[in-house]
Order: C-alpha cells, then structure tokens, then sequence
C-alpha cells in the first residue's frame, strides 16, 4: 500500500529549529514531485515548499522563503522540511504530499498522496 508518514514535529521556542521527515513506501520515489503544506487551526491549507522529482528544481512560499529547505533522499525514499527561525506563525499541522509525475506543483489538488500530518507548535 502505498503511504506517506511524517516525523520530527513538536515544541520549540521562537527562533528555533526543526528538521520534518516524510518516509515514502509502495512507489518510485524518484519518479514522484513531492512538497510540503501546513493548515494551521481554522484555516486553509497552505503552501510550504516543493521539490521536483530528482531534488533538482525547489520553490517556497514566501512566508517561509530564506528559513526553510526542502530536500529529499531518493536513495532513501524520504522527503525533508529544515525549518530555523521558526516564528509563532508558523505553528500548524505539517503535511508532505506526493504527485504522478516528476515535476514539482504549488497547489493541493496537484497532489494524490498525503501524510497523516506532524504537529509544529512554535512557542513565543
């Protein structure tokens, strides 16, 4: 079956660090662009990061743009999200997701596989 799990979330005071892992099973890693969103309480999904299928094209939203990098081992199927300067704001439930197709895609409804979500609480 294929599946998508997340690890790495928790506490952690304003101005530090996190690094997220997404474990992929059950398809060519390689041949899947890959991202990352968070929802935080009573809003929408949103856009983090996303990285194309050979790591070699990444995009970011701006909020996050300079803090966060998004990487990937293929070799190990995982996906990951380094977060520093974490600010309060950036306090959400954090989601990787795959898509068919190596290109990288902004948008939630471009992706057809998702993780159960990490929690990210960042404390002021």
């Amino acid at each position: 079956q294929v599946q998508l799990v997340e690890s790495g979330g928790g506490l952690v005071p304003a101005g530090g660090s996190l690094r997220l892992s997404c474990a992929a099973s059950g398809r060519t890693f390689e041949s899947s662009g890959a991202g990352w969103f968070r929802q935080a309480a009573g809003k929408e999904r949103e856009f983090v990061a996303a990285v194309s299928g050979r790591g070699r094209t990444t995009t970011y939203a701006d909020s996050v743009k300079g803090r966060f990098t998004i990487s990937r081992d293929n070799a190990k199927n995982t996906l990951y999200l380094q977060m520093n300067s974490l600010q309060p704001e950036d306090t959400a439930v954090y989601y990787c997701a795959a898509r068919r197709g190596v290109l990288l895609a902004t948008t939630p409804g471009n992706y057809d596989l998702w993780g159960q979500g990490t929690q990210v609480t960042v404390s002021s």
